[in-house]
């Protein structure tokens, strides 16, 4: 298991700090995210030097592109919507309290939710740590600090609502870690799953493997596509190099006829699964990643699951954010 690895400088900075006033806009009006989009960059424009009549458009098409690519609606009604600009000088964390929600498609999921809270991050393309950071900053805030993130919304003015985000105590640390880069959805299973259960999720989830805990949630190992296949196929066939002679149905006979009341208990793989927690830098993750061929990385907090990193997490959140 992999913990803090990576060379680490003390350095963080309030989230707070990051905001402006002049930022903040109240009671904001807009019927769709693209909409919200262009008019907080229009208004943006009228207080910044580093947006003009130039570049205004430029950074619209980049922002909206990567809209088009991945919704950046997080769920708890909070959509940030991002933008990663070539010499650009500044790091602009606009906040957008919207007068009446307007419905978005949640991050990774089909159905839709209303938002009401849009946060828009402008950067330059090389400030990918700091828009990450700010970006999880943010979501710890709607999940960890409810009320204040209730109060948040009902902000008569500016001055109150960066108030109150100085109040939650929510910080930008200096390094990308692994509590910044997981997936807490994937839910575990355990040794009493039966296969028709595991691989009814491996198919609708669209992920190779689960992981597998034990009653107090402690991490024991990880159930994979390799296990089911394993289990389908007779004991012989690996003592065969030519397995043509075999009918379609035949290898896969013990696993149709079993897969409602076997369960993985002997089945899901012990060894070999890898581990971090929540502090590990991201370069000893993808060092796990590169060097030990690693698909998943699950990510624990005193011996317990609480997440996953894949590959694409890597890719869709450092690497094309």
């Amino acid at each position: 298991m992999i913990g803090r690895s990576d060379p680490v400088i003390n350095k963080t900075m309030k989230l707070s700090s990051h905001l402006d006033p002049k930022f903040i806009m109240l009671n904001f009006q807009g019927n769709t995210i693209e909409d919200v989009i262009s008019k907080m960059i229009d208004k943006i424009s009228y207080e910044t030097c580093e947006i003009n009549s130039d570049n205004r458009e430029l950074i619209k098409q980049t922002v909206l592109k990567r809209e088009t690519e991945l919704s950046t609606a997080i769920g708890n009604g909070i959509a940030i919507p991002h933008g990663r600009l070539k010499d650009f000088k500044d790091f602009i964390i606009a906040i957008a309290v919207m007068e009446t929600p307007f419905k978005m498609n949640l991050i990774g999921h089909k159905e839709e939710e209303k938002v009401d809270f849009v946060v828009l991050i402008l950067s330059d393309i090389l400030k990918n740590k700091n828009m990450l950071k700010a970006m999880s900053a943010i979501s710890k805030l709607s999940m960890k600090n409810t009320v204040i993130f209730e109060k948040l919304k009902k902000s008569k003015t500016p001055s109150e609502l960066i108030d109150l985000i100085q109040e939650s105590n929510i910080e930008i640390e200096h390094q990308i870690v692994a509590s910044d880069l997981f997936d807490s959805n994937l839910q575990p299973v355990t040794p009493t799953t039966t296969l028709e259960v595991v691989a009814q999720r491996l198919i609708s989830e669209q992920i190779s493997g689960l992981p597998v805990v034990d009653e107090q949630g402690n991490i024991i190992g990880e159930i994979t596509e390799r296990e089911l296949i394993s289990f389908g196929m007779p004991k012989y066939t690996h003592l065969l190099d030519d397995l043509n002679f075999l009918t379609v149905g035949e290898p896969f006979e013990e696993y149709l006829l079993n897969e409602n009341i076997t369960t993985i208990e002997t089945l899901y793989r012990k060894k070999g699964i890898f581990t971090v927690d929540l502090e590990a830098g991201v370069m000893a993750i993808c060092s796990i990643i590169i060097k030990k061929n690693a698909t998943r990385i699950y990510v624990i907090e005193n011996n317990k699951y609480i997440g996953i990193i894949k590959r694409a997490d890597i890719i869709k959140k450092v690497l094309h954010l």
